[in-house]
């Protein structure tokens, strides 16, 4: 059986597209094959972003990448996870349906350690929620 693709756009591409495509990789790996980029992506992935999901033990081990690396690929769904990549990419020129799933940017959380993790958690945790429901709305 061949799996689906799916593309997870941000504007940065170091916190919530690298969840999103972590967890889709890791509970879907059997159906679905997930990327991740970003409009402008900042090089890395944020630290915070990879603690969260080892304490669910996801290992992640993705890079920050534009989505221009993917404009030829063609993909079944592409989600945008920030209202500015859905804004900066209001057609997406690829192949694939595209929906938008907002999530909070967790990296624009001050306060202290635990106040910042708590944050990448509720993000994290509102993905486990939700990308499951465009994923399996999506094969229907």
């Amino acid at each position: 059986m061949t799996k689906a693709k799916v593309l997870f756009l941000c504007t940065g591409n170091s916190c919530r597209s690298q969840m999103a495509e972590a967890i889709t990789n890791h509970l879907f790996m059997d159906t679905w094959e997930a990327y991740s980029a970003g409009t402008e992506p900042v090089g890395y992935v944020h630290p915070s972003a990879l603690l969260v999901l080892s304490e669910i033990g996801i290992q992640h081990t993705g890079r920050s990448k534009n989505v221009a690396e993917f404009i030829d690929s063609a993909f079944d769904l592409v989600v945008t996870v920030c209202d500015s990549a859905s804004e900066q990419c209001p057609l997406w020129l690829g192949q694939g349906r595209r929906i938008h799933i907002g999530f909070p940017d967790p990296a624009k959380v001050t306060g202290t350690q635990s106040q910042i993790l708590d944050a990448f958690r509720a993000v994290r945790d509102d993905m486990l929620r939700c990308i499951p429901i465009a994923l399996n709305d999506q094969e229907r």
